[in-house]
Formats: structure tokens, sequence, C-alpha cells
């Protein structure tokens, strides 16, 4: 009997560990759309599993940042980009469903719509 419960105590210890230190779903390469006042913008958001990521278009160059922070399905960072000789902030919140991201970026000039599909 003993041998049974240290078994299912062990295997309920493993269970957890691999739960707890699974990827984020939002961790990967997404070519998003971001749709500005100005137009749809297309996008690729690379988000990596420490927070780091980058945002890179033909119009904004390519901008790096920290600090974004996975809830579940949920994401939210912040980025700087130059959007034409001017420093933009973007504030992004979102959630991935499978390999689906939408959410919307905040800016000084309003919000803006985010949708994507992961590469």
């Amino acid at each position: 009997m003993k041998k049974i419960i240290g078994g299912w105590l062990v295997l309920s210890l493993v269970l957890l560990v691999g739960c707890a230190s699974s990827t984020p779903p939002g961790v990967g390469v997404w070519d998003v759309e971001l749709n500005t006042p100005l137009g749809t913008l297309p996008a690729t958001l690379t988000l990596n599993e420490d927070g780091s990521g980058m945002m890179g278009s033909d119009q904004l160059g390519e901008a790096p940042f920290d600090g974004a922070t996975f809830d579940g399905n949920d994401i939210v960072f912040s980025v700087e980009v130059d959007a034409q000789g001017q420093t933009l902030m973007l504030d992004f919140t979102g959630s991935v469903q499978g390999d689906s991201v939408n959410g919307q970026f905040g800016s000084d000039f309003g919000d803006f719509s985010v949708s994507g599909t992961r590469q």
C-alpha cells in the first residue's frame, strides 16, 4: 500500500513540475497586421520565453523589447518604434488561441487592433 501511495505521489509531482515548466502559448514568431489610422501595416512579431522579443516591419524597421509577460494565453508588452522619425511607444495587450493572436496596441494616437498567425 505504501508503494502505491508513494507511486501516486511521485507521479503527481512529475505532472506538476511538467505543467509549471511548459512554454507559454504566445512564444514564437508571428505574422501580424496592425490596423493603424493610416492603414494596415504588416509586421513580424517575435516573442521569446524570457520576455524579450522583436517587432519588425518595412515601415517601422526592427524594434527590440524586453519585459513581455505571459499569463495563461494573455500577453502584455511595450515596444518603442520609430514611426517616420518620431519615437512612438506601443503598449500591446492580447491573447493567443492556438496559432492565432489577437489584441490591440495602445498609443498616443489611440488604440488599434492587431491580428496574426504563427509562422
